[in-house]
């Protein structure tokens, strides 16, 4: 039902099922990452009147965090993760570092929209920590779909990408190295942490 994505590692779609509206997604907590993509799977449709949240358990806490929410009208977001620190979360007892725990409740429209609220007013009081590039859609006051959103990141990556492009082989066929791409994803990783918004004016700079 749910896909999750890391920069540089493999996308992940099988969670653990922890009863039919809880998943939890364990993430190696190395290399340390910042942002986590959350989606719904090609043909996935929530209940009606639900949305997902998403929340975050980093050890050695074991509260979970909420980030925000997904939902059938904005089916992927990008969420911040703050704290994710390799060196604190080794486990004393087998000296490993400890994962961590992505959880995703499919939960009443109405309930996310009080932790959506309640976050936001935390953020006012003491700044931002991060919201969600995409807000859910019962909380986006002014949504966009998700294959604008796809199209605008693609186009975000093919205007990076064409300047590497060179032509190899007998028939001069057209290819871009692979170190091109892992460039693109960091600028637009570092993009997304000082500009969250840009994606959704269009800004392709």
């Amino acid at each position: 039902m749910f896909g999750v994505i890391i920069s540089g590692r493999p996308v992940l779609t099988e969670p653990q099922a922890l009863s039919p509206t809880q998943y939890a997604f364990p993430l190696p907590a190395t290399p340390s990452f910042s942002h986590i993509v959350v989606f719904l799977l090609p043909g996935t449709q929530l209940p009606p009147d639900t949305a997902a949240g998403v929340y975050v358990q980093i050890p050695p806490s074991s509260e979970f965090r909420f980030l925000g929410a997904i939902a059938n009208e904005k089916q992927s977001a990008i969420f911040k993760v703050d704290g994710v620190d390799p060196a604190a979360m080794v486990d004393p007892a087998t000296g490993q570092v400890a994962p961590v725990t992505l959880g995703v409740s499919v939960e009443p429209v109405a309930r996310i929209a009080e932790l959506m609220n309640a976050k936001q007013a935390q953020q006012q009081q003491g700044g931002s920590s991060g919201m969600e590039l995409v807000r859910a859609g019962a909380a986006a006051a002014n949504p966009i779909s998700t294959k604008v959103l796809a199209q605008r990141i693609i186009a975000n990556a093919f205007n990076f990408l064409a300047s590497f492009a060179g032509n190899v082989g007998p028939g001069g066929q057209e290819v871009v190295p692979l170190k091109s791409f892992q460039d693109w994803w960091a600028k637009f990783e570092k993009k997304i942490e000082m500009d969250p918004g840009f994606l959704e004016r269009g800004d392709q700079a």
